[in-house]
């Protein structure tokens, strides 16, 4: 399909009009002239307190620091889910992980369950609005054939097919059977084309990522292109080449956090280099609270656990020259679900014809005067429950803990002693909340049998070999 290309003031101004309805819409937005193009970068584990843009004084983030400065930062961007599968499928369905059987436990080499192919990704929409849609990293939403990115609407896929981690290194083994993992493969669309063999090849996966994105976007720059970079990192294991280290003092969990920010401005490098930077929305965030080594800065919690800001609330920052005000910030409330409606109401796409979760934030992204979150109620999961500044949690304790977070982001003080009737209130909340997903639960995909991609390297090359990278000794995380 082909597009004519117009004038970017015609199309901000259609953009606009369309960010105007806060609620989801189908078919607004731009209905004839140029799509724009689409990054979307999520990061594995990384902390709010990461990045310069979010209060980091430790980490050396200068390519996100301009990329915020020359757009938006959302400081309270949500995630839906704290582990990898679930968030991964609630961003590329705009749905509840637990509305579509993706909730629950990571998905493992050879496992059975994955997303659905009759649910509708952001790259299935993307895809028929005349997008040519790569992703490059990991993509965690099912290694079997039903479940690749191919079958969701992406043309092209070069990764991993799931957790870094998930590989012989781990010698702890599979979490459930404790038997030794299969060969970690690395994917070229529906083919296994080498492996992670040790260290070395594990500090490559951010720079391999980056590679194939960058080919990609110089391949389908005259055409509109979405690109998700779903890199592996700062996920552990953490390695990293020598110099790179080095340059952060010996610390490799500050040294994989830079080298996303390497990336990062290899890819805004490209866009410019390419004239294309007026042309491209680029979004980046991170899959859920960071893990062990990482920092969550103000905010109490991290990966996985209890539902507390660390866990859920991530660090984000949109970026589109010459429509995205330079030197923004908003508290707007915006959410991972969000992405595919607003999406959406950007190309000028219908929905999907069944229910999803997400709503259209577009106005917020944009940044446009006197926007407002569509959001009156933010659910986390199914253990907490946001309404304005108020915030209702499943704790630590064992019992519902409600805090102010106008005054207290850090969840430090619980006030639902001095107000019972507002937590009885919220709690009646999030439980018709749940009530309404279990009574319109979809079913997650399921196959008979299912194997690993490889069972054994064989003749497959290391990924240092494909990338053409001569043998060296990497540097470790010290734990």
């Amino acid at each position: 399909m082909q597009f004519t290309r117009v004038p970017y003031s015609l199309v901000v101004a259609l953009l606009l009009q369309a960010a105007a309805d806060a609620e989801p819409a189908s078919k607004s937005g731009i209905t004839d002239g140029e799509r724009p193009n689409i990054v979307f970068i999520f990061i594995d584990d990384m902390g709010y307190g990461d990045i310069g843009p979010f209060g980091s004084t430790a980490n050396k983030t200068p390519h996100l620091d301009q990329m915020a400065s020359e757009g938006l930062i959302l400081r309270q961007f949500y995630v839906s889910n704290t582990n990898c599968t679930p968030s991964r499928a609630a961003l590329m369905t705009g749905t509840y992980a637990h509305r579509i059987g993706m909730d629950g436990d990571v998905l493992f080499p050879g496992g059975r369950r994955g997303l659905n192919p009759d649910e509708t990704t952001i790259a299935e929409i993307l895809k028929g609005a005349g997008y040519a849609t790569g992703v490059f990293g990991k993509w965690h939403l099912g290694d079997q054939a039903q479940y690749s990115p191919l079958e969701h609407g992406f043309d092209q896929f070069f990764g991993i097919p799931y957790s870094n981690d998930m590989w012989p290194g781990n010698l702890r083994g599979h979490r459930h059977t404790k038997e030794p993992y299969t060969p970690l493969p690395v994917i070229r669309n529906d083919r296994v084309v080498a492996y992670v063999a040790d260290g070395a090849d594990q500090s490559l996966l951010c720079e391999a990522a980056t590679d194939a994105a960058i080919e990609f976007i110089r391949a389908s720059r005259d055409e509109p292109f979405f690109v998700y970079l779903p890199y592996p990192y700062v996920h552990r294991p953490r390695y990293v080449r020598r110099e790179i280290a080095d340059r952060a003092r010996g610390s490799v969990n500050r040294a994989v956090v830079e080298e996303v920010d390497d990336s990062v401005g290899r890819v805004l490098h490209t866009l410019r280099a390419l004239d294309a930077t007026e042309e491209t929305l680029v979004i980046f965030t991170s899959d859920n609270g960071g893990a062990t080594g990482m920092s969550m800065g103000p905010l109490r919690g991290g990966k996985g656990g209890r539902k507390y800001e660390g866990h859920m609330r991530v660090p984000a920052i949109a970026w589109w020259p010459g429509t995205i005000p330079a030197n923004g910030a908003t508290d707007e409330i915006v959410t991972t679900i969000d992405i595919l409606p607003s999406l959406a109401a950007l190309v000028g796409a219908d929905l999907p014809d069944h229910a999803i979760d997400g709503k259209n934030a577009l106005a917020v992204l944009l940044d446009k005067p006197n926007a407002h979150s569509p959001h009156k109620l933010l659910f986390y999961e199914d253990e907490g429950i946001r309404r304005g500044d108020w915030k209702l949690v499943l704790g630590d304790s064992g019992s519902f803990e409600l805090y102010d977070l106008a005054v207290d982001s850090g969840e430090t003080t619980d006030l639902s002693a001095a107000h019972p009737a507002l937590v009885k209130e919220l709690r009646a909340l999030l439980a018709d909340h749940a009530a309404e997903i279990a009574a319109n639960r979809r079913t997650a995909g399921r196959v008979n049998t299912a194997r690993p991609l490889i069972v054994e390297s064989g003749g497959l090359p290391k990924l240092r070999d494909v990338m053409g990278v001569d043998d060296f000794e990497p540097v470790p995380e010290r734990r």
